[in-house]
């Protein structure tokens, strides 16, 4: 970062408040502000007080972001292609995604909803009534997935309504939520918020970061809170060039995720959102990190590594291959590179 002026705001909403805290170079402001007219921005004061380029890179706007290359999309999901009803994505027969706001803590410089987020603020009324009926009406739906935006920038009132609601809905068990709050907004995980989980449905929280320099002393005692209530927690972590894609970088961060208590779930390889190619890496490059990781930890701490697919034909596992076919049957390649044979029975 370009040496900050603490203490800041709350939050930093505009290149200016950037430039003003010292976040972003004034000699720059020309291309910053046609990215900031595209992409929106917005970083909280427990990010912005980490000097660390790693967290810099994910939050602050950068002038490679005008840069749209033709295979990047403005849904690179296809979020779209399978929504019955505004804010609702129903892709796989038994889960659906529930985008309860637009509105985040901090906007991510490679986020695949980039386009979309901070449009509104929470999902109006008519439009969650209908997405919930939606719900009510479709048994096959056994859990729901809180995204948005960010549900956790919801107040507790709204989000203990949600849950409500979704407790009367005997066929929805599990509800998931998948936010930055605990991190970059630890504040927000406050009794309230805690008690506002707290619904028949069995909650699970969904915590996105992506380096162990997001997690300062405030995130992880908001961690500690929400794993002390009894409510379990996975991570979701997104591979991202110059920021965390090597294997040491990521073997740091899991481990602290385990040892509070936050099961590390997905490694995302980059979607193809618009302007965000500087952040990609190559796939065989995140499966070489894959493989190193198997070796460097405990199969608890290893995530899956995704691919979305683009155009919102969901998600496949896209690690190392450890088996291949043979003529005297399968070769299997061990965590050192060491092959070996291995035979099916008769």
């Amino acid at each position: 970062m370009n040496s900050p002026k603490p203490p800041f705001p709350a939050s930093l909403n505009s290149l200016d408040d950037l430039i003003a805290a010292g976040l972003a170079p004034a000699d720059q402001a020309q291309d910053l502000a046609q990215v900031a007219e595209r992409f929106r921005i917005r970083i909280t004061s427990e990010m912005a007080g980490v000097a660390s380029a790693a967290v810099a890179a994910q939050f602050l706007p950068d002038a490679q972001e005008l840069n749209i290359r033709p295979e990047e999309m403005a849904d690179p999901i296809g979020d779209t292609a399978h929504s019955p009803t505004y804010g609702l994505t129903h892709r796989y027969p038994d889960r659906v995604i529930l985008a309860a706001t637009h509105a985040c803590e901090v906007y991510c410089r490679f986020c695949f909803r980039r386009e979309v987020v901070g449009a509104n603020a929470a999902l109006p009324a008519d439009d969650m009534s209908a997405a919930l009926d939606y719900i009510a009406a479709t048994p096959a739906i056994w859990e729901v997935i809180l995204t948005g935006g960010d549900p956790m920038s919801l107040s507790p009132r709204r989000i203990e309504s949600i849950m409500a609601r979704l407790s009367d809905i005997p066929h929805v068990q599990i509800v998931r939520l998948h936010t930055r709050v605990p991190v970059v907004a630890p504040q927000r995980i406050d009794a309230a918020m805690i008690a506002a989980l707290r619904a028949r449905p069995t909650v699970y929280v969904g915590v996105h970061t992506n380096h162990a320099d997001e997690l300062t002393p405030a995130a992880r005692a908001a961690l500690r809170r929400i794993a002390d209530a009894g409510i379990p927690m996975v991570s979701q972590t997104v591979l991202l060039r110059g920021v965390n894609d090597n294997a040491a970088t990521l073997e740091t961060l899991f481990r602290a995720l385990l040892t509070l208590r936050v099961q590390p779930y997905y490694l995302h390889h980059c979607d193809l959102a618009q302007g965000t190619s500087h952040f990609r890496t190559t796939i065989a490059a995140g499966q070489a990190i894959m493989a190193q990781l198997r070796g460097r930890m405990s199969g608890m701490g290893v995530p899956t590594y995704v691919l979305d697919i683009p155009g919102g034909f969901g998600k496949v596992p896209i690690g190392p291959d450890y088996l291949q076919q043979g003529a005297a049957g399968y070769v299997v390649t061990d965590w050192q590179g060491n092959q070996h044979i291995y035979r099916d029975p008769e």
